[in-house]
C-alpha cells in the first residue's frame, strides 16, 4: 500500500507543466545611482514609455525603476537567456491590472522566444521595500 501525498492530483485533472522560472533581487541604491551617473539614457535603455510614465508618478521612482529591472531579470532567467543578444530590455515591458497585479508583456525577441519555447501563462509578483527590490517569474507550457 502507498500514502498519496495529500495534495496530489486527482487522476486525470488537468496539471501544468512548468517551463522556467527566475527571481532577481536588487538594491534600489544601485538604479538610483545608475540614473544619476546616466541619467535618461539609462532608464530609456531599461524602461519602456509607458513604464516611464508609470514610475514618473511616483514621489520616489527608484524602488519603481528597481522593481522593473528586477522583473525583467526575473523573466530572462525564466526564459533561460538572461539579458543580451537573444532578450533585450525592451523585449519585456510590466504592467499592472486595473487590480494592480503586475504582469508581462512581451514583445519583438521576447513574445518570440516564448513561443519558441512552448511558453504559454507568465506570471509575474514584485515588492519592493526602500532599499530592495523583488520580482519572480513563472512561465506555464502553452
Amino acid at each position: 500500500m502507498t500514502a498519496e501525498h495529500p495534495h496530489a492530483a486527482a487522476p486525470g485533472a488537468c496539471r501544468q507543466t512548468i517551463l522556467g522560472i527566475g527571481v532577481d533581487i536588487i538594491e534600489v541604491e544601485r538604479i538610483r545611482a545608475s540614473c544619476e551617473k546616466f541619467g535618461d539614457r539609462f532608464l530609456t535603455r531599461i524602461l519602456r514609455p509607458t513604464e516611464l510614465v508609470y514610475c514618473a508618478a511616483f514621489r520616489h521612482p527608484a524602488p519603481h525603476w528597481a522593481a522593473r529591472f528586477a522583473a525583467k531579470e526575473a523573466i530572462s532567467k525564466a526564459l533561460g537567456t538572461g539579458i543580451g543578444a537573444q532578450l533585450g530590455w525592451l523585449d519585456m515591458e510590466i504592467l499592472r491590472h486595473a487590480s494592480g497585479q503586475p504582469y508581462a508583456a512581451l514583445h519583438g525577441k521576447g513574445a518570440v522566444l516564448l513561443r519558441d519555447r512552448g511558453g504559454g501563462a507568465l506570471h509575474l509578483t514584485l515588492s519592493h521595500t526602500a532599499h530592495y527590490a523583488v520580482a519572480v517569474a513563472l512561465i506555464e507550457q502553452g
